[in-house]
């Protein structure tokens, strides 16, 4: 059996409503021993499963949800890391699992460059909107990610750049 064909773009339906998660940072891929640098701290037992680190040198990063919106209702949620000021990063910790937690605004900086714009380094807030996710990338300063917040954009752009083909 095969999967239903998008009449806009011709790939797979099911790769229209994908996730794709960025293992760790920009910064920390180009670090000297990336997340094993003696006196990094992550918040569980590897980069993949961490929703924050901090490493020596480096920054300090919280995990959050950029949703991108594709034409024909389809979205691509890319699990990012935010730089954020590392003197926030205990109080951020202290809420994460706590019914405070959906208050938690964040600010902070794009880790990850977004294919196909780039955008690394671009400021960025989060809101949590359901206090079971990750918080979402809500808006920005920057006019490009501002617009790639709110935009729709074509499948081909999009999936095209992250390979989803």
């Amino acid at each position: 059996m095969t999967a239903a064909s998008c009449p806009s773009c011709g790939r797979p339906l099911d790769l229209h409503n994908r996730h794709v998660r960025f293992t760790l940072p920009d910064p920390v891929l180009d670090a000297p021993g990336k997340e094993t640098a003696p006196g990094t701290w992550m918040s569980h037992g590897n980069a993949r499963d961490s929703v924050m680190m901090q490493v020596p040198n480096v920054g300090a990063f919280v995990r959050a949800l950029l949703p991108i919106k594709l034409t024909d209702g389809h979205t691509i949620t890319f699990g990012v890391w935010l730089a954020v000021d590392p003197r926030e990063l205990r109080s951020v910790f202290a809420v994460w699992w706590e019914p405070e937690y959906r208050d938690l605004r964040l600010t902070g900086w794009l880790a990850n460059a977004i294919p196909p714009w780039g955008m690394l380094a671009a400021p960025v807030g989060t809101v949590v909107r359901d206090p079971d996710e990750t918080p979402y990338c809500d808006r920005s300063e920057d006019p490009q990610l501002d617009r790639v917040l709110r935009d729709e954009w074509p499948h081909d752009l999009v999936l095209t750049a992250t390979g989803q083909v």
